[in-house]
């Protein structure tokens, strides 16, 4: 198996059979329906020091807080792309970029789930946003998933997407590809997406750097610590997935107050993600309209 196979851009990408995005062959009428389908209601974008750390979000929408949390090697849009124009026509979305991606700077220190939990409750106290709910992919989930053991107080609502919380959630091909992993064996639209909003090829090697070093001494949290976790989840994962479906069931049976989705795809393509082979599948729509549904019915019993 090839080294950038078993890597896969540090996001836990792991596509068995699935290739590079497909160009869409709609034509222009088509095109501008998109546009109009995808027009964000209110847009602000800016930075924030937190934790000595100046930090680049994004606000897009209007409503309740839901803050999206990319995967590993990522941006906002890498990860977020395609859905999140859609989640802004009812929320308030805040979207971020955690220590060394994209825009946000480097603080010189190890990347941790802790670390960048702690940086986005700081964020939103800067905001004036008492409380929200999370959405995180891959990576980004193990960040969410810290955030409602660390914060609940902060947690409305939690969807982890394509997450796992043990190394044997995993192929063991995927680890003995970390261990040897090299920056040329990231895919390259994750490089080309990184460098189109910092033009920093250093920035870019310390981020690889930075992913794959967490990811190689990753350790497994406890069953217990996801039996602490009170704020409602929402479990989803691809039934072609890199962690076993099977692993996502066990996560569904330790956090008491959850619900599982397994949905047709891999890692990511069930949200459209910026790797997804078919970029016109109508999944990514099932997806936004599951979680609204999930988030509605907590927002209107609970508040």
């Amino acid at each position: 198996m090839k080294l950038e196979l078993i890597f896969f851009s540090l996001s836990f990408i792991l596509f068995f059979g699935c290739g590079q995005p497909k160009e869409s062959s709609s034509n222009s009428s088509k095109d501008s329906l998109m546009q109009k389908e995808t027009v964000i209601p209110s847009f602000q974008q800016g930075y924030a020091t937190v934790n000595g750390l100046k930090m680049y979000y994004e606000m897009h929408g209007n409503g309740q807080p839901l803050v999206l949390i990319h995967g590993g090697g990522s941006t906002i849009n890498t990860t977020f792309g395609k859905i999140l124009p859609i989640f802004a026509k009812t929320y308030k979305v805040i979207a971020v970029e955690l220590q060394a991606h994209g825009r946000t700077a480097d603080r010189k220190t190890p990347t941790s789930f802790k670390q960048d939990a702690s940086d986005i409750v700081e964020l939103l106290n800067q905001l004036h946003i008492s409380k929200a709910s999370f959405l995180g992919f891959s990576n980004g989930g193990q960040t969410a998933m810290q955030l409602a053991m660390s914060y609940p107080e902060k947690v409305n609502k939690l969807i982890l997407a394509s997450m796992f919380y043990k190394r044997d959630a995993t192929p063991a091909a995927f680890w003995e590809g970390m261990a040897l992993a090299r920056l040329v064996d990231m895919p390259q639209v994750y490089k080309d997406e990184f460098l189109k909003v910092n033009n920093d090829s250093a920035a870019l090697l310390a981020m690889f750097n930075r992913d794959a070093n967490r990811m190689r001494a990753f350790k497994d949290w406890k069953n217990e610590d996801l039996r602490a976790i009170t704020a409602p989840t929402l479990i989803v994962i691809g039934d072609q997935d890199l962690p076993r479906p099977e692993h996502a069931v066990e996560m569904h049976l330790l956090i008491s107050n959850s619900r599982l989705a397994i949905l047709p795809g891999n890692h990511g393509s069930y949200m459209g993600e910026i790797m997804s082979s078919d970029q016109t599948g109508k999944v990514p729509e099932l997806f936004v309209a599951m979680v609204e549904e999930f988030l509605s019915q907590e927002i209107s019993t609970e508040n």
